[in-house]
């Protein structure tokens, strides 16, 4: 009986890893990937910067902890696209959850600013994961 060799060297899974690297490497795909990162940094800070971290404390820690977990997808995004693109799908759910967040939350007693930070974030947050999701997509079809 002959053992199967190592997945790792198998010439689509080595093609496969280089044409997700080739993606991550344009203009396109720096752009969504630092823009994650930015947004991610902004939810995770936003309670503060809007100030409703003391009212509500609850979406206060959510955007804290969705927000870095965006910044850290992100950075993996940036540093290893061939190996965390699978996950890519994570970021609208988180995008969405966020625009949501408050009213799950809290109910009915929704501040303005709360409510807009949320919603123009995690809408946008939504939209990088998207794009970050269909990168290679883009790429194949130039």
């Amino acid at each position: 009986m002959t053992q199967a060799g190592s997945i790792e060297r198998h010439p689509d899974l080595v093609e496969m890893r280089a044409r997700y690297e080739e993606a991550s490497e344009t203009p396109q795909g720096q752009l969504l990937e630092g823009a994650t990162l930015l947004a991610g940094v902004y939810l995770a800070i936003s309670p503060w910067v809007v100030q409703f971290s003391a009212t509500s404390f609850d979406v206060a820690l959510g955007n804290l902890v969705v927000g870095l977990t965006v910044a850290v997808l992100a950075l993996g995004f940036a540093s290893a696209y061939s190996r965390t693109h699978t996950v890519a799908w994570v970021v609208p759910l988180l995008g969405a959850w966020a625009v949501i967040a408050p009213f799950v939350i809290l109910g009915g007693g929704v501040g303005l600013g709360m409510l807009l930070s949320n919603v123009i974030t995690g809408g946008l947050i939504v939209l990088l994961g998207v794009g970050l999701s269909t990168l290679v997509m883009m790429r194949r079809r130039r």
